[in-house]
């Protein structure tokens, strides 16, 4: 049997969630299994359960031939979902950031001209997939550059590692420099010919991506609408209400809209597959209407911390029923890190006088992000017949972390300790469609 035929057994303390756990009481919301067994066919799961019923289940040969992955005190997890990135940027993580327009102009644009060079976009691309999988993200929905090249770039090495990924070109016409510039009708084209290309090949889906709507003219944010439109399964993602000051502009450059929601809404860009970074300044009606039209919010707490933005009401908006998940938005953010993310959702959760429980972060970083992005019938959890993306956690690589956890008293304590401590140096191993990735972390 050719190797990468042979059926694979995963060994560990397997978490995953079956629902939204909401704010309170997580039962019956997840499945926690002390020695489990993760049964993956194909690049699916086949079954998983307890170790020792999972494999009296299998037939001899199975057994002899499978292959073999044993973490028995590690906490296996479905792969992180990242549902708010800009790969271009990751050069100029860490810089001094100041507000979100000024940090635009001194970082953002410089770094993202940079591709304008084919083999940039390619090293830069190659350097953040590799990253990516090194802090256990195997889903991203990820923002290019306005050069369609940087969507070839992307996708090329998202397809080298069969990676579940989003990712579109930038669109912007206008409030930023020429060199970053296409018009509507180039906007059109490129990413019709993207779409062609990407859409649905392996497992990757194409997302149009205008920046946001102050660079972004209303004839472009017209093609953006169609072009959300033209395919079954294209996504759209964008920017939304960020900062006081940005809102503010888009009041001025759209007068005639009643707030910022609606400038999106008139261009048909709101609805299931899209999805929109920050939400921090929403009112009460335009939650209403983001959760009507099942319109996600990318929750983006390390950026927001970072650039001064605001902490988002992540309660208010569940409460409203927005779907929701997290994002790192690097390189505004501060780390590519999912587990870093979910602390600082903790802390910007606590400025609105709400403790994000550690089972909602948790469902947030997996089975919600998926949600958020339509992908939840593919990826998320360990259910039977989908794709096994997962991430091996090792609590033991961080000192004051392992140290910690031996005063945890149940698993609550536990997820919360990681989620507050915890760091890329905890994943232990990233697995795609089951199969271990060579060169993360640990040798394979």
């Amino acid at each position: 049997m050719n190797q990468a035929n042979k059926p694979i057994l995963v060994r560990g303390r397997i978490l995953h969630f079956l629902r939204d756990p909401g704010h309170g009481d997580p039962d019956g919301a997840y499945e926690f299994i002390e020695d489990g067994a993760l049964l993956i066919e194909h690049g699916r799961v086949r079954s998983c359960g307890q170790w020792d019923d999972v494999l009296a289940s299998l037939p001899g040969l199975t057994r002899e031939s499978a292959r073999y992955f044993s973490y028995c005190d590690k906490l296996i997890v479905p792969g992180f979902v990242d549902t708010h990135v800009h790969f271009p940027q990751v050069g100029v993580l860490g810089s001094f950031g100041r507000q979100l327009l000024d940090w635009l102009r001194d970082y953002t644009f410089p770094a993202e001209a940079a591709c304008a060079d084919p083999a940039v976009a390619a090293r830069i691309a190659e350097f953040f997939v590799d990253r990516l999988l090194a802090h256990g993200t195997t889903t991203a929905s990820v923002y290019a550059t306005v050069h369609a090249h940087s969507v070839d770039a992307f996708f090329t090495q998202a397809g080298r590692h069969n990676l579940r990924m989003l990712c579109g070109k930038v669109l912007m016409d206008r409030n930023c420099p020429d060199y970053l510039r296409d018009t509507p009708q180039q906007a059109f084209d490129e990413s019709q010919a993207l779409i062609a290309r990407w859409h649905g090949k392996g497992r990757l889906d194409y997302v149009v991506t205008p920046r946001f709507a102050p660079t972004s003219t209303p004839e472009q944010l017209a093609v953006a609408g169609e072009l959300f439109r033209s395919r079954p399964g294209v996504r759209l993602q964008s920017h939304l209400s960020e900062t006081l000051a940005e809102i503010a502009w888009v009041r001025e450059l759209y007068p005639e809209d009643r707030d910022y929601l609606a400038v999106y809404e008139r261009f048909g860009l709101t609805g299931v597959g899209s999805i929109y970074g920050h939400g921090i300044h929403l009112g009460e009606n335009e939650r209403r209407r983001l959760a009507e039209s099942r319109t996600a919010i990318a929750l983006c707490p390390t950026s927001n911390q970072f650039l001064g933005s605001g902490a988002a009401d992540e309660a208010a908006l569940a409460a409203a029923g927005v779907p929701l998940g997290l994002a790192t938005d690097v390189g505004g953010g501060t780390s590519l890190s999912m587990l870093r993310t979910m602390g600082a959702a903790y802390v910007a959760a606590q400025a609105h006088g709400h403790a994000l429980t550690p089972w909602r972060a948790w469902y947030l970083a997996t089975l919600g992000g998926a949600s958020a992005l339509c992908l939840d019938e593919k990826i998320g959890s360990f259910a039977q017949g989908k794709e096994a993306d997962f991430v091996v956690l090792d609590s033991e690589r961080i000192p004051e972390l392992a140290w910690r956890l031996k005063n945890c008293k149940d698993l609550g304590e536990e997820l919360f300790a990681m989620m507050i401590l915890g760091d890329e140096r905890c994943v232990l191993a990233t697995h795609v469609m089951g199969e271990r990735q060579a060169g993360v972390n640990d040798p394979a």
